[in-house]
């Protein structure tokens, strides 16, 4: 993947996010490690590649890992290889992912789950550039820039004896911090449109016919926790619930599990005398229309919600239970806007 494939998807206009691409222009020419923090989804494996693109290095082996995917086990073998006969099943030499970039960078996400010994050996690499592979006593020199990346306090962990403080003296040359979405507002619906025109076009929609007021604000108030990539799966999705594609979207569903039918958490959980009874089954006539008995439910308790809510859409949606553009898409769903 070419750096303008890259650095097309790092979008934003917001002051703390052109103050983060200033800080990886300035640091990536240099033969450096780098840190960076953030909480998930704001983006760290994009500016990892950034820096990656924008060094000296750009044209050698870009290599990634994510360090708690694999097990802590096969985490050495994967980082530093290992011999033909290193253990069992180890029937030919490994190539690691420190000596396939060579030349090049490497980019470690979700460092803080590494071992002390993986730890041990990450910081002799930085100091000399030598390892050894798994298995074997002849030391090997590799010339790799190192990019790691966590969502954790890693200052505090080495304070707890979970993380070595002289590896972090060592990858914290720089540290790049990562605002959360939260902190770009300015950026939200630049993003936000950005997604629902991709999905427009993977949906084969001519154009995208943009978002409602309501829509907009939804997008605009929500605290985003899983950042970017939460957004992007919210615009994604609500982009292909939209009924006709030729109306704004206007039903912005944020958590794809709520529903009225939704399981609780125990289902041993005994109605008390403050909460309603579930409906009850024991007096209907089998066989039954399934989806239309349930279809019938629903229609009924919005309706009833509505009455006893005097049609105000906000509070049959506190009623309810669920958001208010969950519960206008339900009406949508079932074309009760005449009492709107």
């Amino acid at each position: 993947m070419n750096a303008r494939q890259h650095t097309d998807r790092l979008l934003g206009e917001s002051p703390v996010f052109l103050e983060v691409l200033d800080r990886v222009s300035q640091i990536a020419p240099l033969d450096k490690p780098v840190l960076i923090v953030g909480e998930r989804g704001t983006g760290k494996e994009l500016i990892a590649a950034r820096l990656h693109y924008l060094s000296a290095r750009w044209d050698q082996e870009y290599v990634k890992m994510n360090c708690a995917a694999i097990s802590e086990t096969l985490l050495e073998t994967e980082l530093f290889g290992h011999e033909a006969g290193a253990f069992t099943g180890a029937a030919k030499m490994h190539r690691g992912r420190f000596e396939r970039a060579d030349r090049g960078s490497l980019f470690l996400d979700e460092l803080a789950t590494t071992s002390a010994l993986v730890q041990e050996k990450l910081l002799r690499i930085i100091e000399y550039g030598e390892y050894e592979r798994v298995g074997g006593s002849k030391t090997l020199t590799t010339d790799v820039r190192l990019i790691a990346a966590t969502n954790e306090d890693l200052p505090k962990l080495a304070d707890q004896g979970k993380f070595r403080e002289d590896l972090l003296d060592r990858l914290a040359f720089d540290v790049i911090t990562l605002p959360p979405l939260r902190a770009r507002p300015e950026d939200i619906f630049l993003l936000a449109e950005h997604f629902a025109m991709n999905m427009a076009g993977d949906l084969g929609m001519e154009f995208f016919p943009g978002f409602t007021e309501e829509a907009l604000e939804t997008l605009g108030t929500y605290e985003w926790p899983g950042n970017i990539r939460e957004l992007k799966n919210v615009v994604e999705r609500s982009v292909y619930r939209a009924a006709d594609d030729s109306s704004p979207v206007e039903v912005i569903t944020l958590d794809p599990f709520e529903s009225v039918f939704r399981p609780s958490v125990s289902k041993t959980r005994k109605v008390t005398g403050d909460e309603p009874a579930p409906p009850s089954a024991s007096n209907t006539e089998f066989p039954i229309d399934f989806k239309q008995t349930v279809q019938d439910f629903e229609i009924d308790l919005i309706r009833q919600a509505l009455a006893a809510s005097q049609f105000n859409q906000k509070k049959t949606a506190e009623a309810l239970g669920v958001t208010y553009h969950q519960l206008r898409g339900y009406m949508k769903k079932y074309d009760l806007f005449e009492n709107d």
